[in-house]
């Protein structure tokens, strides 16, 4: 498994804008139903990783504003209550992700709400480069971490190995320190 230092890994170096899949109106993503969007490439490599395939950066199709359009359109369904982004890694895929969320918060402000996975911890991304910190600030829910097969429990609410956390990132931010969400 690899263990970046910060900011070695950078978005616009390391992603091809590539999506590895879309899934409108899911229930396994996070709270609610769900919208989510798998984004493509993750160099953390986690040993058992369920979504394989979406670690390479060329997986897929190329992220458009076609489909951009459609996860917009799909939000506006009174059933959805949000968003997720997962993949791959979403805060090396700044380029897609950091405008879809900027659209989604201008269209629906808060009514709509962001859950996010990612393979870097809450205390490495607090050492990142600017356009992850930027997509952090949109997110509303954050599963941080990666995955340990060692540590592996099925019984876990929207998480895979009990090291991951679930944030609540708003809380987070303006106390500065983790904030668990309930």
């Amino acid at each position: 498994m690899n263990n970046p230092k910060p900011k070695e890994w950078c978005a616009e170096a390391l992603s091809a804008n590539y999506i590895a899949d879309y899934k409108p109106f899911n229930f396994v993503d996070g709270e609610g139903v769900r919208c989510s969007l798998y984004v493509s490439g993750c160099p953390f490599h986690c040993e058992g990783c369920y979504n394989k395939a979406a670690q390479s950066f060329r997986y897929g199709t190329p992220y458009s504003e076609e489909l951009e359009d459609r996860i917009i359109a799909d939000l506006w369904h009174e059933s959805v209550q949000g968003l997720t982004l997962l993949g791959g890694e979403p805060f090396l895929n700044t380029g897609v992700c950091l405008p879809l969320v900027k659209r989604i918060r201008a269209l629906f402000g808060d009514a709509k709400d962001i859950w996010s996975w990612t393979g870097y911890t809450w205390e490495e991304l607090m050492q990142e480069t600017p356009d992850k910190l930027a997509l952090l600030s949109y997110v509303d829910v954050l599963v941080d971490g990666r995955f340990e097969q060692d540590l592996f429990d099925s019984n876990l609410a929207f998480r895979g190995s009990s090291n991951q956390r679930i944030i609540d990132v708003r809380a987070s931010l303006k106390t500065d320190e983790i904030v668990i969400y309930k």
